[in-house]
């Protein structure tokens, strides 16, 4: 299986390489333009392009990752994805790629205009530990997705029209079973609606799951918390109370009762989770303060005390609306 993952992100490479040469001749027009499928392409091939040289998304190349799956030759359960900002003030995306080591790498620069754009969400829907899939959510309410095959042939569709009637969009993996991820949002009067995603990105129907989310003012995860296998997302309320719900499995009811985690997180204006960033096998939580210091909350993998000590892994990061 190694050998194949190998094969693959070789092609990967080449077809992202030829992907960001050509997006990058006509860049300059695209940002000029604001040609959001340019943009929203620009960002797939760089990523892509990213994998294929780095095909593990990890240090070294034949080095196991740590985890629930134990070898590098089993599918790898705790993804880990890139961190995506916009500048605030041109409007062009930055792209941050884990380092493996608990931080991100140089910053790369996506030269492009991404002032359509209000959120992204990747996913690892084939469960190899990288991001395959990514929605844009665009400021007008469209939704599209852009994924890969395993030929590494990038497909992009519209999914859905309508979404700026959420203030909050998050993916914390399947909540219903199946092996794609699935989302979640809380809309403007403060009801919290799942949906099922399909391969292609493509939506059930919206469920109810319940009122009163508009108290919490950020919403985060990105996989396992807990070590249950069982995504669990963490809310802020507006005192700075950090709140755990655990992962259910059911996607009707999602999440069980809320915990405590603890106070004083309002110092935060930014929580956001991109999977392992230590290579762990757990899912860590990122934190930015408004000063633009970043820091990396390690989960311990446990419900008793789900984060341990922060670890500052950057500064300068108020100059990006973050995704």
């Amino acid at each position: 299986m190694t050998a194949i993952r190998r094969r693959r992100a070789l092609r990967g490479a080449l077809a992202a390489t030829a992907a960001v040469i050509a997006l990058a001749a006509t860049a300059t027009t695209a940002a000029a333009s604001g040609d959001p499928a340019a943009a929203d392409r620009a960002r797939a091939a760089a990523e892509a392009g990213h994998q294929g040289q780095d095909p593990t998304g990890r240090r070294a190349a034949d080095a196991p990752r740590a985890g629930a799956s134990g070898t590098a030759d089993t599918p790898v359960e705790t993804p880990t994805f890139s961190m995506f900002g916009v500048h605030k003030q041109t409007t062009e995306g930055y792209l941050y790629f884990p380092d493996g080591e608990g931080g991100f790498k140089p910053r790369y620069h996506l030269e492009i205009s991404y002032d359509h754009l209000a959120d992204t969400i990747q996913v690892d829907n084939d469960k190899d530990g990288r991001g395959d899939g990514t929605w844009y959510f665009a400021k007008d309410g469209r939704v599209d997705y852009h994924w890969f095959t395993d030929d590494m042939q990038q497909h992009s569709k519209q999914v859905g029209k309508g979404w700026n009637t959420y203030r909050t969009v998050l993916s914390p993996g399947s909540i219903g079973g199946a092996k794609e991820a699935d989302l979640l949002g809380v809309d403007k009067t403060g009801v919290l609606w799942s949906y099922l995603a399909y391969p292609d990105g493509s939506l059930t129907a919206r469920t109810r799951v319940g009122g009163g989310w508009d108290q919490y003012g950020q919403i985060a995860g990105q996989g396992d918390l807990t070590g249950d296998a069982r995504p669990d997302i963490v809310a802020r309320d507006k005192a700075g109370v950090l709140w755990l719900y655990r992962g259910t499995g059911d996607y009707k009811a999602p999440f069980a009762g809320r915990t405590k985690i603890g106070s004083g997180w309002n110092m935060y204006d930014r929580l956001l989770s991109v999977g392992d960033l230590d290579s762990d096998g757990r899912t860590d939580l990122i934190a930015r303060t408004p000063n633009g210091d970043l820091f990396r909350y390690p989960s311990s993998g446990s419900a008793a005390a789900v984060f341990q000590k922060p670890v500052k892994i950057g500064h300068g990061f108020q100059i990006y609306n973050i995704l």
